[in-house]
């Protein structure tokens, strides 16, 4: 019988994402993540891949260090039916959202973001952005 690769769960591939997406915005290597937990880097990458399913309590560790709540590696998971309980129906594409929240842009642009104080200066900065924005469509 041929060795047929098991592809990973779509639930695994996203919650591994969101510990990624995570972990970058509080800029936290796989390393030290992995030291945290007594596990190594490589044991991080393949939770960050879906190739590894994340055991419930690890995934209540991981919640711990990275300071979210273990329902944030769930937001916008597939099938998860937020979209079809009425939600935004932005749910079901939030997936360009964790694209861009992955990109070094995105995580440039996040902590920059994250660290003004001022709620005007931030409003202020999500209307120019949206200007801007509406400069290219035209």
């Amino acid at each position: 019988m041929a060795d047929v690769k098991k592809k990973p769960n779509p639930i695994d591939v996203h919650v591994g994402s969101r510990i990624r997406l995570r972990r970058n915005m509080v800029s936290m290597s796989q390393e030290k993540l992995g030291d945290n937990l007594g596990i190594t880097f490589q044991q991080i990458q393949k939770y960050e891949k879906g190739t590894n399913r994340v055991g419930a309590s690890r995934l209540q560790a991981i919640s711990d260090i990275l300071q979210v709540p273990v329902s944030f590696f769930f937001e916008g998971a597939p099938g998860n039916g937020e979209a079809k309980n009425g939600g935004f129906a932005e749910v079901g594409n939030a997936n360009y959202v964790v694209d861009f929240l992955n990109s070094t842009e995105g995580l440039q642009l996040n902590r920059a973001f994250i660290k003004i104080g001022d709620p005007k200066v931030r409003r202020r900065i999500i209307d120019l952005v949206r200007s801007l924005g509406e400069m290219e469509e035209n």
